[in-house]
């Protein structure tokens, strides 16, 4: 995955997406995402909408009409600006900030939960900018984790451990 200056000049860090998740017992939606090869984690809540399109395009579901985020792909790949890069910026008071680097060199800015959604669908990676996870992200060391346990079950018992106090106001 490529890395690179986002325009606030930090070297970003490539994301993987983990999984969403409800977070209890606010039925909250968190979407978790791991810097590529370390061991820290960015849970970001998110709204129903996002939560489900960003699952949608994690498992491969293709809905019989486009979503908001399918055509809103689209429309870019035919003007012929996809999205090349999303980079998470920044959280303000709890609310996170992303950016949309799209092949016509705009940068736009975007809601997390939106830029991720578009992102899946775009097979573009997704980027942290290391301000950002050194703030808000959680350190998880592999070793804590039981060796025998799949991503998700992982994410459910970090999940279990945290709340939305945690990190600030749900933003999306």
């Amino acid at each position: 995955m490529p890395t690179g200056p986002c325009r606030y000049g930090d070297r970003v860090q490539p994301l993987e997406v983990v999984g969403v998740r409800m977070e209890m017992p606010s039925n909250n939606p968190i979407i978790l995402l791991k810097v590529v090869g370390g061991d820290r984690y960015l849970p970001i809540w998110v709204g129903a909408v996002e939560a489900t399109a960003i699952a949608y395009a994690q498992q491969g579901v293709v809905p019989p009409r486009p979503l908001t985020h399918d055509l809103f792909t689209e429309v870019l790949a035919a003007l012929s600006a996809p999205v090349t890069e999303v980079h998470i910026t920044s959280v303000k008071n709890g609310v996170y900030y992303a950016e949309l680097h799209l092949a016509n060199g705009l940068v736009i800015s975007a809601r997390p939960s939106d830029a991720i959604a578009l992102a899946l669908r775009a097979q573009a990676p997704i980027l942290g900018a290391p301000d950002l996870l050194a703030e808000a992200g959680v350190e998880i060391p592999e070793e804590e984790m039981e060796s025998g346990e799949d991503e998700v079950e992982k994410f459910r018992e970090f999940l279990d451990q945290i709340s939305p106090e945690d990190f600030g106001e749900p933003s999306s």
